[in-house]
C-alpha cells in the first residue's frame, strides 16, 4: 500500500517513510502528534463526543456505539505496532501506519481500506455488517480483500460514518451535545436516501422507475455487492475513497495543535438543527462534494456541515418571483461558479412518467451567465438531486472536475476539463428578450437552456419560469448520457416548475465584482433618463415641430420663409 516493506536497514527504511509521509503531511507536525498521542493513539484518533439524530432515515440503535469505536478501530488496524515515543522503532511504525492509510493509492483501494474500518468499527460495536475481510493467503504482507455485501440501511449507515469524519474534520473544537446528558443539541445528519438509492439503481437492486418516489431505507430490500458498491463510488461518490485518509490527517493535526483543547469541545452544535428549508439540503450538498474533484468540493462539504451561506443565495423564485428578467437581474454581473437549481413535478396525461411525481435537478457551471442568443461555455455539469443522485459532467469525462479515472487500475490522474469536453459544447443557452425589438424571421427561443441544439435542449426553462422541458440524453452531445428523472423514457417530459434557485460559489470578492457591476449600470440608467434641454435648439424653428404640425393638419397652408 505504498509503504516500504524493506527491514534489512531501519534507517534507511525511516528515511523512505518519511518521505512517503511527507507528502500528506509535514513530518514537523507528525512528530508533534507521534509524541502528544503516543500511548492513547485511539483516543486521538476519535471523532469528538457528540449526540447524533436524523429525521428519514432514522438513526439505527448501535450507530453511536460504531462512531465511538471508530478511533479504535483504526488504531488496530494500522498502528499496532506503534511503540513507545522516544523510541525510534515507535516512530518507524507510527510512520508505516500513517503511510498505510493516508499514502497516495488508487481510488479503489483507498475505498478498500475505508470498508475494512467500517468492518471493523461494527463489528467491535456489535452493530449488522455484511462485509468479510479475506487476508492475503501468501502472506506477502497484502491488505487482503474486503468481500460481501452492503444492505440499504448498512450504506446508510456506512455514508452517515464517512459524514462524521467530514463533520470532526470541518468543525474541530465544537461538537454537539454529548449522549447521556450533554447540553447541547444532536447534531442533525444529513439525508442520505437519494445516495442510497443511487447506489442501488446502480447495482441493479431497485429499478430504476416511478417506485422510487415512495422508497424507503428502513424498508431493506436486497443488497449491494462489494464490487458493485466499488464501481458506484467511482463512478458517482469518488470522494468517499478520500474519507479515511483526511480525516487522519485532521486528527493529528487537532492533536498536534492543541489535544486539551479539542478534546474539550464546546456544547454547541455544529449543524442547524433546522429542517432544510432551500432545495441546497446539507444532505446535496454532501452528494455534490463527494463527486467533484476541484475547490468547489471544498464548498459544498462545509455547506453540508454548517449550511450554505444565505447571502450565497443569488436567486430564488419563492422570494424575488418567477420569471427570466427577475432572474436575470439577481445574477447579472456574477462572474464566478453558480449552481442552479430546480424543483418540478410532472404534469397530468403524461405516457411515459408518473403524473404529480416531484423531481429535482441541477446544473453546476465554472463560469458566470450571459445574455446570448447561442449556446456558451466551456465545461458544467448536469445532475439529478432528487428522488435519485446522479452527476453528468461533460461527455468523454467520468466525474466533474479536473479527474478522470483510467479503467486499468482505477487510479485518478489529472486531465484538463476542456480538453475533455464532448463533441459539442453547447453547455449553457440563456437569452432575454433584445431591449430593442427587431423583426427575426425566425426567433430565437427565449429561456435558459442546457445541452442539445436551440430548440432541442436538453433542459429548457420557459420565459415565465412556469414550464420545464426535459428530453432524453439521445438529443445531447455535451453531456453524459443519463437519466435526469426516474422513469424518463424517449419523449419530452413537461413538467411545472415549483422552484428555482441560483447560488454564488465564487465566495466574497465575486458578490462584492457583482455589486460594483449593478452600480455602474444603476449609474448609467440614469444618466440615460435625464434629459439636458440645453443641448436643444429652440423648439419653434425644430423640423421635429415642423413634423408634428404637419400630422396634426396637413392641409393647412404655410408660407415658406426665405
Amino acid at each position: 500500500m505504498g509503504a516500504s516493506t524493506s527491514t534489512s536497514n531501519p534507517s534507511l527504511e525511516a528515511q523512505e517513510q518519511e518521505t512517503l509521509a511527507s507528502a500528506s503531511l509535514a513530518l514537523p507536525l507528525l512528530r508533534a502528534a507521534f509524541s502528544r498521542s503516543n500511548g492513547s493513539l485511539a483516543e486521538a484518533l476519535s471523532p469528538p463526543p457528540a449526540a447524533f439524530r436524523s429525521d428519514s432515515p432514522p438513526v439505527p440503535p448501535r450507530f453511536h456505539d460504531l462512531v465511538a469505536r471508530l478511533g479504535p478501530a483504526i488504531a488496530s488496524l494500522f498502528f499496532s505496532d506503534v511503540g513507545p515515543a522516544g523510541d525510534a522503532a515507535g516512530w518507524l511504525g507510527f510512520l508505516r501506519g500513517f503511510n498505510r492509510c493516508c499514502a497516495r493509492v488508487p481510488a479503489s483501494q483507498s475505498l478498500a481500506l475505508l470498508l475494512r474500518v467500517y468492518a471493523a468499527a461494527c463489528a467491535d460495536a456489535g452493530a449488522p455488517c455484511g462485509l468479510q475481510f479475506h487476508p492475503d493467503e501468501d502472506g506477502a504482507g497484502g491488505e487482503g480483500k474486503v468481500v460481501g455485501e452492503l444492505a440499504p440501511g448498512e450504506i446508510a449507515v456506512l455514508l452517515w460514518m464517512c459524514w462524521v469524519m467530514a463533520w470532526s474534520g470541518s468543525a474541530p473544537g465544537v461538537s454537539g451535545g454529548q449522549e447521556g446528558g450533554g447540553k447541547g443539541e444532536p447534531v442533525l445528519l444529513p439525508d442520505v436516501t437519494h445516495l442510497v438509492l443511487s447506489a442501488l439503481v446502480s447495482a441493479g437492486a431497485v429499478a430504476d422507475d416511478a417506485g422510487v418516489w415512495g422508497w424507503e431505507v428502513s424498508r431493506g430490500g436486497k443488497g449491494v455487492k462489494v464490487q458493485e458498491f466499488t464501481s458506484w463510488v467511482l463512478s458517482t461518490a469518488a470522494g468517499l475513497g478520500n474519507c479515511l485518509s483526511r480525516y487522519v490527517q485532521e486528527r493529528f493535526r487537532s492533536c498536534a495543535a492543541d489535544p486539551v483543547e479539542e478534546r474539550s469541545v464546546s456544547t454547541g452544535n455544529t449543524s442547524s438543527c433546522n429542517p432544510d428549508v432551500y432545495l441546497l439540503t446539507r444532505g446535496r450538498a454532501w452528494a455534490i462534494s463527494l463527486s467533484l474533484r476541484n475547490t468547489l468540493s471544498e464548498k459544498f462539504l462545509s455547506a453540508s456541515v454548517i449550511g450554505m451561506d444565505t447571502e450565497d443565495l443569488l436567486y430564488r423564485s419563492s422570494v424575488h418571483g418567477k420569471g427570466l428578467s427577475r432572474f436575470w437581474s439577481c445574477v447579472e454581473g456574477y462572474k464566478g461558479p453558480v449552481l442552479i437549481l430546480l424543483s418540478a413535478f410532472s404534469r397530468s396525461g403524461g405516457d411515459n412518467v408518473d403524473t404529480d411525481q416531484r423531481w429535482g435537478i441541477g446544473i453546476l457551471t465554472e463560469e458566470g451567465l450571459h445574455n446570448k442568443d447561442t449556446f456558451y461555455g466551456s465545461s458544467a455539469s448536469l445532475c439529478s438531486t432528487y428522488p435519485i443522485f446522479r452527476m453528468l459532467p461533460p461527455s468523454g469525462m467520468t466525474c466533474a472536475g479536473h479527474f478522470l479515472f483510467t479503467t486499468a487500475d482505477s487510479s485518478l490522474r489529472p486531465y484538463c476539463a476542456s480538453d475533455l469536453a464532448g463533441k459539442e459544447k453547447n453547455f449553457i443557452y440563456c437569452h432575454l428578450h433584445p431591449q430593442i425589438r427587431v423583426y427575426e424571421a425566425k426567433p430565437k427561443p427565449v429561456g435558459l437552456g442546457f445541452g442539445g441544439t436551440i430548440g432541442n435542449e436538453r433542459i429548457f426553462l420557459d420565459e415565465d419560469f412556469s414550464k420545464l422541458t426535459v428530453r432524453h440524453h439521445a438529443v445531447d452531445k455535451t453531456y453524459q448520457h443519463g437519466s435526469l428523472i426516474p422513469n424518463q423514457g424517449y419523449l419530452p417530459v413537461e413538467a411545472s416548475v415549483l422552484d428555482v434557485e441560483v447560488w454564488g460559489l465564487g465566495g466574497e470578492a465575486t458578490r462584492r465584482q457583482q455589486d460594483m457591476y449593478k452600480k455602474r449600470e444603476d449609474i448609467f440608467s440614469e444618466q440615460r433618463r435625464k434629459v439636458d434641454l440645453k443641448t436643444f435648439g429652440n423648439w419653434e424653428d425644430s423640423p421635429e415641430k415642423m413634423m408634428m404640425d404637419m400630422i396634426s393638419d396637413p392641409n393647412a397652408v404655410r408660407r415658406e420663409d426665405r
